[in-house]
């Protein structure tokens, strides 16, 4: 059971930071971050953890729908200095887009701060600021 729950941590870590379109690509993944899996139990994991397909054909969270459909609609940009990440959304969006991006949990955001069309997130590090940027943009249909 822990080896189970480790696996579907770590599948999830994978699909929030990459762009993963097959079972397989999901298995190879896991193998390189040490778990020795079969398809079928990748298979097995994407039906517990509710994982679905977006139209562009990668796999994302299903609480992560959510967060997809408001970044996809209502950013505008998303830049980078350091550990923060500025968000730019449309008039009005702020607020509900940062709402939307904590209550996915990433891990690597310490925390936001909005406004009405600027959101500002402190990363935990710059290698994590850049881990939110790719997530943001990945979310937003640009490729990194």
């Amino acid at each position: 059971m822990r080896k189970r729950k480790q696996r579907q941590e770590a599948i999830r870590k994978i699909v929030r930071r990459e762009h993963i379109k097959t079972q397989r690509e999901l298995v190879d993944r896991l193998s390189q971050h040490g778990f020795d899996c079969t398809q079928a139990t990748v298979s097995r994991d994407i039906a517990d953890m509710g994982l679905r397909k977006l139209s562009e054909g990668f796999y994302v969270l299903a609480e992560d729908l959510h967060l997809q459909r408001m970044i996809s609609e209502l950013v505008v940009s998303v830049v980078r200095s350091g550990q923060l990440v500025l968000v730019k959304t449309t008039a009005g969006a702020g607020q509900g887009v940062a709402a939307a991006i904590d209550g996915a949990e990433l891990d690597e955001v310490l925390g936001s701060i909005a406004g009405d069309d600027t959101i500002l997130i402190i990363a935990r590090s710059d290698a994590e600021a850049q881990a939110v940027v790719e997530s943001i943009e990945r979310y937003r249909g640009k490729r990194q």
